[in-house]
């Protein structure tokens, strides 16, 4: 009996925590998909990188806000998994495709408040909704949350909303997909250094300072660290784990 390789597909994996985990899966042999929204060539660029460290990987074209496309994209998928891998499934699925708002809440738009939603959440529930005959019975569907469904930062009001709805979404996931197996979780990274919500806590110096005073480990979070943390929990023998909340913030507000 021959083994493959895992197969992962990240959406939002042509930059900050996406390419990470990307990278990190590759260096534990696990190969991905990525898709891109619009920036092909950091996409491709990522995908020579995973390459270079000896992995497989595509990256396809995908807007998660527009769920009209889906249907499309699965077929693109599996046409995809067939050229490459000879194989009709992924075996992981990261929902992590997403932008930041920081705004008031008195100042936040129903413009906005819809452009969150459609992201995090409808297009979450209906992404994973069409890819579920393409998801490996075993496999793992991890949905990017944040530290914000937990602690409160002013600002935050309409992004952590659509969070917290992500990890109610993965306990009934997690339920009714039990019976193939498929483990669910929702993983919450703290403030990292990336270009996320502009790069502020990456370039702000005032706000990196005043994240690390709040972390019991002392510093703000790198890509890395999440990466690190990701990669481990698809590639490890974490099948058992599921319905669960998993916060990396190197202890933030505790």
């Amino acid at each position: 009996m021959t083994t493959h390789s895992k197969i992962a597909l990240i959406t939002g994996g042509s930059r900050g925590l996406g390419r990470n985990t990307a990278l990190h899966l590759a260096d534990k042999g696990v190969d991905t998909i990525i898709t891109y929204k619009s920036s092909k060539a950091e996409a491709e660029q990522v995908v020579a990188e995973i390459i270079a460290k000896g992995a497989k990987s595509v990256a396809l074209q995908l807007d998660t806000t527009d769920t009209s496309s889906f249907t499309g994209f699965a077929d693109q998928l599996k046409t995809t998994l067939n050229e490459t891998w000879e194989r009709g499934q992924i075996d992981h699925l990261v929902n992590n495709a997403g932008i930041g708002i920081n705004k008031p809440f008195a100042e936040t738009t129903e413009e906005d408040f819809d452009l969150m939603m459609n992201m995090h959440v409808k297009g979450v529930f209906f992404l994973t909704q069409k890819l579920l005959p393409i998801i490996a019975d075993g496999g793992h569907i991890l949905n990017i949350s944040s530290g914000l469904a937990r602690f409160s930062l002013p600002g935050y009001a309409a992004y952590a909303t659509m969070k917290g709805a992500v990890e109610v979404l993965t306990r009934y996931l997690a339920k009714e997909l039990g019976p193939r197996r498929i483990a669910v979780n929702s993983f919450a990274p703290g403030a990292i250094e990336t270009d996320f919500g502009g790069g502020a806590v990456r370039d702000n110096a005032d706000i990196n300072k005043a994240v690390a005073s709040m972390t019991a480990m002392g510093r703000v979070g790198l890509p890395d660290d999440i990466g690190g943390a990701i990669s481990s929990i698809l590639a490890g023998d974490m099948g058992w784990m599921t319905g669960q909340r998993i916060e990396a913030s190197g202890g933030m507000n505790l």
